[in-house]
């Protein structure tokens, strides 16, 4: 049996080499390593996927998200409002800006923002509502829309971990989750579902006055060559990571795909067991599966942790302290609030290795160990 990791991008990368390899090249040779008709290319095909008219590439996807802020000149003061039970990048930016992130609950199920605990949080201050798609669970998009129409705030997707996942409205209407708010962000980092060779990110919009903004603000703030209209930043994704992302964008569906079908075998195999509280699965979306994410319930989640890994099986916990609860947010008022269901599920959530090499050998023995874990408790 191969080595188990969280993600296998080594084995990923072997499928396409030739692919990858021949585009690397052709970067090489045309000798355009930033910007060019290798990044507008890829720009394109990504917002012909995703369903959105403008894509804007950018460095990483905390850029994408501090880009978009300024861009509908959020400023300090400002509240955003925001689930605390996600990686710090998305409320990081905020409070780099001097906006406020007003935490808020997750629904239990799906790990993302709970729309009823937006409406309560809504103060003249609010500006925006900051979605999550955790783990790859499309948020509630269709109730944060009528929330942010009804209120008139701008709604920012955070979609580093669900790109790809099709969200479908009441109506029968289908949309790709990042195509759904006034922007879209998403991040390109290596174990990503659609992941780079480095750091990348992109913005996604439908609003061609926004779309214009959002370019000028990566680039230095400038709408032509030195000609500087607003205050901007440095951000681009360089062309050797576009060439290598639009061929892994051929594949996207397919990889997710693959990460289903491991969560299939997971989902089976610990069906019978209380303990385990696998991941839901909402009829209106197609979760991606960034990650494969159990809640226990009634066993040691930390001891799990550790058994694991004793027997060579790697796992995280996607996390441990809560934006709420990290040191940086104290000037925030984070440690006012009381979040019992957040705290409630950073102690007890555990991801296991999903990724699009996963083998059914390899599962197998990760769930035999996980049983024999929970039967020994």
């Amino acid at each position: 049996m191969r080595a188990l990791q969280m993600v296998d991008t080594k084995n990923q990368y072997l499928k396409i080499k030739k692919e990858v390899d021949e585009a690397v090249i052709n970067v090489m040779e045309s000798s355009q390593f930033i910007g060019g008709k290798i990044v507008n290319d890829f720009a394109m095909n990504l917002a012909t996927y995703n369903g959105s008219k403008h894509v804007i590439p950018c460095a990483n996807g905390t850029d994408a998200l501090q880009i978009a802020m300024m861009a509908l000149g959020l400023k300090a003061g400002d509240e955003v409002i925001t689930p605390s039970f996600t990686y710090i990048a998305t409320v990081e930016v905020a409070a780099l800006l001097g906006i406020k992130p007003i935490f808020v609950e997750v629904d239990k199920r799906t790990f993302c923002i709970d729309p009823a605990a937006i409406e309560k949080a809504i103060t003249p201050k609010t500006k925006a509502i900051i979605p999550v798609h955790l783990y790859g669970h499309a948020a509630e998009m269709e109730a944060i829309m009528d929330i942010a129409n009804r209120h008139h705030l701008f709604v920012i997707e955070d979609n580093a971990q669900a790109i790809g996942n099709e969200y479908v409205f009441s109506d029968g209407r289908k949309k790709k989750t990042g195509s759904i708010g006034h922007i879209g962000c998403t991040s390109f980092y290596p174990s990503k579902n659609l992941g780079a060779f480095g750091d990348g990110g992109a913005i996604f919009t439908d609003d061609d006055a926004l779309a214009e903004q959002l370019k000028m603000i990566a680039s230095h703030g400038q709408s032509r060559r030195y000609y500087h209209d607003v205050v901007g930043c440095n951000s681009r994704l360089d062309a050797v990571q576009a060439a290598i992302l639009d061929i892994k964008l051929k594949h996207l569906d397919e990889y997710n795909k693959a990460r289903r079908k491991a969560a299939d075998y997971y989902d089976h195999a610990f069906n019978e067991y209380t303990e385990i509280v696998t991941p839901f699965r909402a009829k209106n979306n197609n979760h991606v599966f960034h990650q494969y994410t159990l809640i226990l319930q009634n066993a040691d989640r930390d001891a799990l942790n550790t058994f694991l890994s004793e027997n060579g099986i790697p796992s995280m916990i996607y996390y441990p302290v809560p934006a709420h609860r990290q040191k940086m947010f104290d000037a925030f008022g984070g440690s006012a609030y009381e979040l019992p269901l957040t705290d409630w599920l950073t102690e007890r959530v555990i991801s296991l290795p999903i990724h699009t090499e996963l083998e059914e050998e390899q599962q197998a023995f990760i769930c035999k160990k996980v049983v024999e874990f929970i039967n020994k408790k």
